[in-house]
């Protein structure tokens, strides 16, 4: 068994305006950490393009029209406020979620025994007929929809440990019986969703807000005390990780203070779950981090300790 890594040139196509916290940058800073020889064992692959009934388990075909007519010819177009599109964006975005669906394919199918993807636009706060916060598709819901009907798996667990609440795929996931979706976040912070109490049409739905500040220990604390032991209730036959890494004490949009040994941490926890219930099966996908240093070493923390575990 072994670990997969799926990403693609694509991602260094989608351009957004100088400044803007996700940056083609990203994408090189993860490249460079993953030159290292400790990553050589890395199976590489290129993420293969999303296709539109991959898009469909999640999104109505008038919204995929929408985001396909928005694409420009040249430049960039503002969808609002924080998203915008240039003529790479759709393919970069389609590289999502095409390796997403991917990834899951083959930790189903014994290839690998985890994977994380590693490419931009993220998608977890695209809701099902809005884009929003850098996100064009709902990519981490599409691979857990993707999961549940092709493989027909009836517990796929969804963990998103990024700063923002993931509430797009709240949005795609609240009435789907089959998933259980986790997310840690800073509140108060955008999107100003996330609530505890929001809990989903099944109860499926399981938020933990964090105040700002929140440290390494208080975060490992929380996790074991409160999300672990519900992910062992669940007992899910795929974890699925949105693996955002804005929660760093360095990063410029929130003000958590985890550093790469938490994100290490709770990936070693996510994967001893894995471990118990699905043969190990877990896919990570990237979702936000702007401090590009800190990015850098976050995303290595993060896969070794998939190697190690995948081993």
């Amino acid at each position: 068994m072994t670990t997969v890594y799926l990403t693609h040139p694509d991602a260094l196509a989608h351009q957004t305006p100088a400044g803007h916290p996700e940056q083609v940058a990203r994408m090189k800073a993860i490249h460079s950490v993953l030159e290292a020889p400790e990553f050589a064992g890395l199976m590489r692959l290129d993420a293969p393009l999303g296709q539109e009934n991959q898009l469909l388990l999640c999104h109505p075909e008038h919204y995929v029209t929408r985001i396909r007519k928005a694409i420009p010819a040249a430049g960039i177009y503002q969808l609002d406020a924080d998203t915008h599109v240039s003529p790479g964006s759709l393919n970069a975005a389609l590289r999502g979620v095409g390796g997403a669906c991917h990834a899951v394919d083959l930790v189903m199918d014994g290839t690998a025994q985890n994977a994380f993807v590693g490419l931009r636009p993220p998608g977890h706060h695209a809701e099902r007929a809005t884009p929003m916060g850098f996100c064009l598709f709902g990519t981490i819901a599409i691979a857990a929809r993707h999961a549940m009907e092709r493989h027909g798996l009836q517990r796929v667990a969804v963990v998103d440990f990024d700063v923002h609440h993931g509430n797009g795929t709240q949005d795609l996931l609240w009435d789907e019986q089959r998933a259980f979706f986790v997310s840690s976040h800073q509140m108060p912070l955008w999107p100003g969703t996330g609530k505890a109490e929001e809990r989903g049409a099944f109860g499926n739905v399981m938020n933990i807000p964090l105040p700002p500040g929140t440290d390494g220990p208080s975060f490992r604390r929380i996790y074991e005390d409160t999300v672990l032991p519900q992910l062992d209730r669940f007992a899910p036959e795929l974890i699925l990780v949105s693996a955002g890494f804005d929660a760093h004490r360095d990063d410029p949009l929130a003000q958590l203070d985890l550093l790469e040994d938490d994100f290490a941490w709770v990936t070693g926890a996510l994967c001893d779950i894995a471990a118990r219930h699905s043969g190990g099966r877990l896919v990570s996908v990237l979702e936000g981090g702007y401090d590009l240093d800190a990015l850098g070493r976050s995303v290595a923390a993060h896969i070794r300790v998939l190697m190690e575990k995948g081993a």
